[in-house]
C-alpha cells in the first residue's frame, strides 16, 4: 500500500471516532472533537489522517483550505455512500438524536420481520456468551462509552500508522465498536454498528482512490464534492465473488484409523487456504481486510476498484489457484470467480432492485465457469500426466508417490501437523519450505506456531502473515483473526461412542441454514416491494452476524448444552468437524449430537428472531464405519430434510425419520417418546422384551395380521393385579395411546422414531 492508501484507509477507520466522544458526555461537533482527540491525546500528527476526520462532513469541507486532491474528499465521499446505504429512514419517523440508543438487531427487518429487538451494551468478547438480541429495554450510558474511548486510546498509542498495522487497527475497532450503533438518529434504523460503518467507509474509500488514480483524476474536489451526485452513478467498483467447489469431497474422502482428527485438520486447513487466497489477492491489490465483505464455506465476496489492473489481477489469481489445485489435488478442488461492475448508487440500491441484480449476475457468471472448468491446455495436461507412484494413499486414496507408511505427502504432512493445527493459537504463512509445513498457493507454506516462535519468525525475511484463532491480537503483523468452530473433547470416534448413553454408537450431523442465498438477495425487501433496506451495508452486517454465530458462538453452545431429553446436557461429547458461514458438520456420542442439534436450532431461532431456520440429517454408526460413506449417507438425509416445503426439518437415521422440527419436538419427543419413557421407567423387567416385539410389528405394519399381534402383545403387557395403582394407570394410558397411534400412518411413523430413540437410549451393547 502507498502512504496515501494507508492514510485514506486509517482516516476512514477513524473518521467517526468523535461520535463515541460525544456519547461519552462531550459536547460539540463530533468531527472537530474527533480531530482534537486524535491529535492531542492519541498524538497522531499525520495531517492527511486528521483531515479525513475533521472534514468528513460537507458543511466543514466547504470552507476548508485543502489541496484539490486531499484525501479528505475521498473519506467524505465514501462516508456519504456508506451512510446512505445503512442509515435508511425507519417507518416510524421521529426527529432528534438519542445518545442512549442501543444497536438494533439486523434481524428486525429480515424476511418480513417487524420486531424491535436490540443488543446488550458490550464489547465483542467470545468468552462472554452469545449476545442474543433482546426485547427488554437497553440503554447505552456515558460510562460505557468512556470505557470504549479508553480502550481505543490505549491501542492507538501502541500503533504505528504503517501498512503492517492497518489490519490490526481494524481488529481493535471490531472488538470495541461491534455493538455500538453508527447512527443514533430517531428518524433512522440503528441496526448498523459503528464498526460495520467505518469498515464499509474504508472499503469504499480505497476503491474510489484507486479508481480515480487509474482514471488520472486530479481534481478530487470537483469529482467527489462539487459534482458528487453525478459521480454516484459512475461504475467505480467491482463486486467480486469466489466459490471453491469440491470442499466436502476433499474433507470427507478419507479412510484411516485417526479419521476424526484427520477430518478436523483437513477442514481447518482448507479454511486457511481460502483465507490465504483472499489475503494474497488483497495484498496484490494494495487493499486491507476491510474490503472483504464475507467469507465462509468456501465462498467469499469482496468490494474492489473497477480498474483494468484489478480485473487482470483477479483473473491471474484464479489461474494461479486452479493450477495449484490441479498440481496438488487433481480435479478435486476448483475455484470459480465472478465480478460485476457497479456504482455507488447500486450499492445504495438506487434505483430499487439494482443491488439485488448484482448478486444474480455474479451467480450466473460463477455457474458458467463451474460448467466450463478447464481450458484445452488444462485437459491436455491432465491427460498427459504420468503418476509419480503406482499405489493408492491409504488416507485419501489418491494415486501418489507414497511414504513408508503408505501415505501421500499431503496426508502425511496433515497428520504430522494435525495436533498443532487443532490446538495452537497462531498459524503463520512463510515463503520458504520447512519440514512438515503445509503447502499454500503461490509458493507459500503454513506452519503452526507458539507465541514465542511467531515473534522470532516476524523478524525473518520469510515471514508473510499470521492468523489467530478465536482471539483478537493486535500489534505489528498479528492482524488476521479467524473465528473458528473449534469445539472438541479431543476424543476419537471410538471414545465418543463409549461416552454415549445406551448403545455405543456415534452420530454424524450435517445441516445448513434454509434459503440463506435468497435471504441475502431478497431478505430485506418489505411488503409492497419497498426495497429501502436492500443495501450492501445490511448484507455485510447480516453475513458477519451469521459468521459470528456459526464460527464463534457455536463453541459456547456446545460447551453449555441445554437439551437433556436423551440423557445429555452440559459439556457435549462431540466434535465440530466443520462450521462455516451457515453450515455445520458434527460428530459425537449419538444422543448428544441429537441434543446439540436441538440446542443449535433453538439458539439460531433466538439469535435471528426466528427469521432463519436450519435443516439437517443425523446418521447413527459404529465408530469404525468409513467416514466417507457416513458423510455421503448423512448428506442424503440432509437433502431429505431440504425437500420439505419451507424446510425447517430434521431427518433421523434414515429417510423414514424425516420431520418438520415442530413435529419432531412436540409429537415425537414431547408426546410419544415421553410416554414410552415414563411407562417403561415404572414397568417390570419384561417390558423391554415386549418393546422390541412391538417395534418389529410396527416396522411391518403393512401386514394385517401384524396389527392383531400388536393388539395382543399390548394386552400381554398389562401389569399383574399385585402391581401399584400408578403402574395400572400408566398401562391404561400407554396401551390406549399405542393402539390409537398404530392405526394412523403419521402417528405410526412418529411412534417408530420415538421407539428407536428409547431403545437406543436403554439398550446395552451386549443386547446388540
Amino acid at each position: 500500500m502507498t502512504n496515501r492508501d494507508i492514510e485514506i484507509t486509517i482516516g476512514s477507520f477513524l473518521h467517526d471516532i468523535g461520535k463515541i466522544l460525544y456519547r461519552s458526555g462531550q459536547n460539540g461537533n463530533h468531527s472537530q472533537s474527533g480531530y482534537d482527540f486524535l491529535k492531542n491525546e492519541a498524538h497522531i500528527s499525520d495531517e492527511a489522517i486528521l483531515n479525513c476526520v475533521r472534514f468528513h462532513h460537507g458543511n466543514h469541507l466547504k470552507g476548508a483550505v485543502l489541496s484539490e486532491d486531499s484525501s479528505a474528499y475521498v473519506t467524505y465521499f465514501a462516508d456519504n455512500v456508506a451512510a446512505a446505504a445503512d442509515r435508511r429512514e425507519s417507518f416510524e419517523k421521529e426527529d432528534g438524536f438519542d445518545r442512549k440508543v442501543p444497536l438494533s438487531s439486523i434481524f428486525n427487518i429480515l424476511n418480513g420481520n417487524q420486531e424491535n429487538y436490540h443488543f446488550a451494551r458490550q464489547v465483542l468478547d467470545p468468552d462472554k456468551g452469545v449476545n442474543y438480541p433482546q426485547e427488554k429495554p437497553v440503554e447505552m450510558d456515558e460510562f460505557f462509552y468512556r470505557t470504549i474511548v479508553s480502550q481505543i486510546l490505549d491501542n492507538l498509542k501502541g500503533i504505528t500508522f504503517t501498512e503492517e498495522y492497518v489490519n490490526s487497527l481494524l481488529s481493535i475497532l471490531e472488538a470495541t465498536l461491534s455493538y455500538i450503533p453508527s447512527s443514533t438518529s430517531k428518524r433512522e434504523l440503528a441496526d448498523i454498528s459503528l464498526y460495520d460503518h467505518v469498515k464499509m467507509t474504508a472499503a469504499i474509500a480505497i476503491c474510489v482512490e484507486q479508481y480515480l488514480k487509474f482514471k488520472k483524476e486530479k481534481n478530487y474536489r470537483e469529482k467527489l464534492f462539487i459534482h458528487a451526485n453525478e459521480t454516484y452513478a459512475e461504475k467505480m467498483f467491482l463486486l467480486y465473488s469466489m466459490d471453491v467447489s469440491g470442499i466436502q469431497n476433499f474433507i470427507y474422502t478419507i479412510a484411516s484409523q485417526k479419521a476424526l482428527k484427520g477430518l478436523r485438520a483437513r477442514s481447518f486447513y482448507l479454511e486457511l487456504v481460502m483465507e490465504h487466497i483472499i489475503d494474497e489477492l488483497l495484498t496484490k491489490l494494495s487493499l486491507s481486510r476491510a474490503n472483504l465483505i464475507y467469507c465462509g464455506g468456501g465462498h467469499c465476496y469482496l468490494l474492489l476498484p473497477n480498474t483494468e489492473d484489478v480485473r487482470k489481477a483477479v483473473e491471474e489469481q484464479e489461474n494461479i489457484v486452479n493450477n495449484w489445485f490441479l498440481d496438488m489435488f487433481g480435479t478435486s478442488l476448483y475455484v470459480a470467480g465472478g465480478y460485476v461492475s457497479c456504482s455507488a448508487n447500486d450499492l445504495k440500491n438506487v434505483p430499487e432492485g439494482s443491488y439485488s441484480a448484482l448478486y444474480i449476475e455474479i451467480s450466473k457468471k460463477i455457474s458458467i465457469k463451474k460448467s466450463h472448468r478447464y481450458q484445452a491446455q488444462d485437459i491436455m495436461k491432465l491427460n498427459g500426466e504420468i503418476s509419480d507412484g503406482e499405489r493408492e494413499c491409504k488416507v485419501c486414496r489418491r494415486i501418489e508417490k507414497l511414504n513408508a507408511d503408505d501415505k501421500c505427502p499431503m496426508c502425511a504432512a496433515l497428520e504430522k501437523m494435525s495436533g498443532n493445527i487443532l490446538y495452537q493459537k497462531f498459524f503463520t504463512v512463510i515463503s520458504n519450505k520447512e519440514a512438515d509445513a503445509l503447502p499454500l498457493p503461490g509458493e507459500k507454506y503454513l506452519v503452526a506456531d507458539t507465541k514465542e516462535g511467531l515473534l522470532l519468525r516476524m523478524e525473518s525475511d520469510t515471514y508473510v502473515r499470521c492468523y489467530t484463532k478465536n482471539r483478537i491480537y493486535t500489534g505489528k503483523h498479528v492482524t488476521t483473526k479467524l473465528w473458528v468452530g473449534a469445539y472438541t473433547t479431543g476424543d476419537s470416534f471410538e471414545e465418543l461412542a463409549q461416552k454415549a448413553e445406551g448403545i455405543n454408537r456415534i452420530a454424524i450431523l450435517r445441516a445448513d441454514v434454509d434459503n440463506l442465498g435468497k435471504a441475502f438477495v431478497f431478505g430485506f425487501q418489505r411488503p409492497g416491494k419497498d426495497n429501502r433496506y436492500v443495501t450492501l451495508s445490511r448484507t455485510a452486517t447480516l453475513s458477519r452476524q451469521l459468521s459470528l454465530f456459526f464460527k464463534c458462538y457455536i463453541n459456547q453452545i456446545m460447551e453449555n448444552g441445554k437439551s437433556d431429553c436423551l440423557g445429555g446436557g452440559g459439556k457435549r461429547n462431540i466434535t465440530i468437524v466443520y462450521s462455516g458461514g451457515d453450515d455445520v458438520f458434527l460428530a459425537g456420542a449419538w444422543n448428544e449430537v441429537i441434543e446439540a442439534f436441538i440446542d443449535l436450532r433453538e439458539a439460531l431461532g433466538k439469535f435471528t428472531q426466528n427469521t432463519l431456520t436450519i435443516s439437517g440429517g443425523i446418521g447413527l454408526y459404529h465408530s469404525g464405519y468409513p467416514i466417507n460413506i457416513m458423510a455421503k449417507e448423512v448428506e442424503r438425509l440432509e437433502n431429505q430434510s431440504k425437500d420439505f416445503d419451507g424446510k425447517d426439518a430434521i431427518t433421523l437415521f434414515d429417510e423414514n425419520g424425516s420431520y418438520k422440527w415442530n413435529v419432531f419436538l412436540e409429537r415425537v419427543l414431547g408426546e410419544k417418546f415421553k410416554l414410552i419413557k415414563s411407562f417403561f421407567e415404572i414397568s417390570d423387567d419384561r417390558g423391554k422384551a415386549f418393546l422390541y416385539h412391538l417395534l418389529e410389528l410396527i416396522r411391518n405394519s403393512g401386514e394385517q395380521i401384524n396389527f392383531a399381534r400388536y393388539v395382543y402383545l399390548l394386552s400381554r403387557m398389562e401389569p399383574d393385579k399385585e402391581c401399584s395403582e400408578e403402574q395400572q394407570k400408566a398401562y391404561q394410558t400407554f396401551s390406549r395411546k399405542m393402539y390409537e397411534w398404530m392405526k394412523i400412518p403419521q402417528d405410526r411413523k412418529e411412534l417408530l422414531t420415538a421407539m428407536y430413540l428409547y431403545v437406543y437410549l436403554t439398550r446395552d451393547e451386549e443386547d446388540v
